[in-house]
């Protein structure tokens, strides 16, 4: 399930900052989220610390890793969240132990480039997975990544999930005593308050565990210090994870707390929208409170036109009840389609940075396909082409080339022109343009939507129209929101619970196919044979669902054709 929690509730900076705020008496202290922005580029630091003392200090680490070389032009297939891991060979002998600081540190250097996905991974990753076999090295990487993950690098949480994910799961003894050396409770919380990058990246590998482990391991994790620690810092992490953990939280009365940061939702601040987005969305889909009136109900969608499909959409990206900002909090590579196609004309629509991390946005066509968890999104097939406003790229075929935009950061404004006469897109950032791209043309020349993904905790709010632009293009163009259309109900926008309550009143037919449930299973694939598809459905994959063969061909049983 979704690990949505730390960016709800994470670590604030200081006073003078705005984000230390009372809320209530027995609220301490409010821990907001990260920090935003960073000096960022395509470069690749994979030094040898083989005769690093474990003492090195970690500032004069991150000063060696700031030293970023300039990035080779060429194109380069990717893989923006899971690049591939390589174990030991059995007749290689195991690498000799690092200073784990040093290598959590190059690891986040690397990451932004490792984009190819028959990329050798980066050393630092792979002696990372090494030492986490045993027990002990299990918990010296999980305490190095709360140490030394920067609370300035907006890929610093991703770093952490895709590390955690990668490592193998770790026994009982090692959670126990990883519970044991932390040793959380609310007074920790509290006097660890000046320390939000130790908040923010505890939250983060909290939260992590709570995903990747499974039933009473993860219940088990939620003890009464940890959910101390985490109330007091206002997060939610285990949530969702297991129905005792909800129950857990929910006796708790942190819905009283959210109800207080929902509030937040437009503000201003960015660190604080991101608290009320998690806020209201956690109140909306799991926290449920009596009384409170559920956000879909209320919102004046009168205006809107055009919003993110809800039904278009992989299964855990987050979007708001008025269908303009989406946000992401799982370790996959989460993607949606706005509700508006255009085949001809000028179009314009523009983004707002809420998060400076990793999101690609442009245009996509319904043949562009989502593949979260091999992490491929817009902008990674010949039917899409994307803006990386984090590591400067664009992005078409699972193909990147670096642009001359400086990096985009909170606030900034992202804008999309397609002008479909010229077959060309146009990207700006805060009103300055790129040169046009015309790489996709190439495949199609229609039936273009605006699209985004989203690497974990980023998020973003579109603007279809329905609100003037701040840096409209010269050139004449049209929106989504003057010429689109949405009846009452395709706006809405439902909760988790209200959408499986209608689920289950839907009856499925027998013989239906088990992917869009409404046509007959009719086709058969070989040469696994299996035959619980639709032919619509079948042509839309390369390998069987069940079996994971690849399909060399696709028959139509014709017993099966009413």
């Amino acid at each position: 399930m979704i690990v949505f929690g730390w960016a709800v509730f994470l670590a604030s900076r200081s006073l003078g900052q705005g984000l230390l705020l009372t809320l209530e008496e027995h609220i301490a202290h409010f821990l907001g989220t990260r920090g935003a922005t960073t000096t960022m580029g395509n470069s690749c630091i994979c030094r040898d610390d083989s005769g690093t003392d474990d003492s090195v200090d970690t500032q004069q680490q991150q000063a060696e890793n700031s030293a970023v070389p300039t990035a080779d032009t060429r194109s380069q297939p990717r893989d923006p969240v899971r690049p591939p891991r390589r174990g030991r060979g059995p007749h290689e002998p195991r690498r000799k132990k690092q200073n784990v600081d040093g290598l959590v540190l190059d690891t986040l250097a690397v990451i932004r480039t490792l984009v190819d996905n028959d990329q050798e991974p980066p050393y630092s990753m792979i002696t990372l997975h090494e030492m986490a076999e045993t027990d002990e090295g299990w918990l010296d990487v999980v305490q190095s990544l709360i140490r030394v993950i920067p609370l300035e690098d907006p890929l610093g949480p991703a770093v952490i999930t895709l590390l955690l994910d990668e490592c193998p799961l770790p026994t009982k003894d090692a959670l126990q005593k990883l519970t044991e050396i932390l040793n959380l409770n609310g007074e920790v919380a509290c006097q660890d308050s000046g320390h939000p990058a130790k908040h923010r990246n505890t939250s983060a590998v909290l939260g992590c565990l709570a995903e990747k482990l499974a039933g009473p391991a993860s219940i088990g994790l939620l003890s009464p210090g940890i959910l101390e620690y985490l109330l007091q810092c206002l997060n939610c992490t285990f949530s969702q994870t297991a129905g005792e953990n909800k129950l857990t939280i929910s006796e708790s009365s942190i819905s009283d707390r959210l109800v207080t940061l929902e509030s937040w939702a437009n503000d201003p601040d960015y660190l604080k929208r991101q608290v009320g987005f998690c806020a209201q969305w956690s109140l909306d889909n799991l926290f449920l409170k009596e009384g409170r009136q559920l956000t879909y109900e209320k919102v004046n969608l009168s205006s809107i036109r055009a919003m993110l499909n809800s039904n278009d959409v992989s299964e855990y990206l987050k979007i708001s009840p008025h269908g303009l900002e989406a946000r992401c909090d799982a370790s996959s590579f989460e993607s949606v389609r706005c509700t508006f196609c255009v085949d001809a004309g000028v179009w314009y629509y523009e983004v707002t940075v809420v998060t400076s991390g990793v999101m690609q946005i442009g245009w996509a066509t319904r043949d562009s396909k989502f593949l979260n968890h091999e992490g491929y999104g817009i902008g990674d097939d010949e039917y899409s082409c994307a803006y990386d406003g984090c590591r400067q790229l664009i992005w078409y075929n699972a193909r990147s080339k670096p642009h001359i935009h400086p990096c985009w950061k909170e606030g900034d404004t992202v804008g999309f022109l397609l002008d479909l006469n010229e077959k060309q897109m146009i990207f700006f950032l805060n009103g300055n343009q790129l040169p046009p791209e015309k790489q996709v043309f190439s495949s199609t020349i229609s039936g273009f939507f605006a699209a985004a993904s989203f690497m974990s905790y980023q998020q973003c709010e579109f603007n279809f129209g329905a609100k003037p632009f701040k840096y409209p293009p010269s050139m004449k163009f049209s929106t989504f929101n003057d010429y689109a259309f949405l009846t009452a109900e395709e706006k809405i926008i439902l909760p988790r619970h209200r959408r499986l309550a209608l689920l289950k009143q839907v009856s499925i037919r027998e013989n239906c196919c088990s992917l869009c449930c409404d046509e007959v299973a009719d086709t058969q694939l070989k040469p696994c044979g299996h035959s619980d598809l639709c032919m619509d459905c079948a042509l839309q994959l390369e390998t069987c669902p069940l079996c994971r063969k690849e399909i060399v061909s696709r028959i139509r049983q014709i017993s099966h054709i009413s």
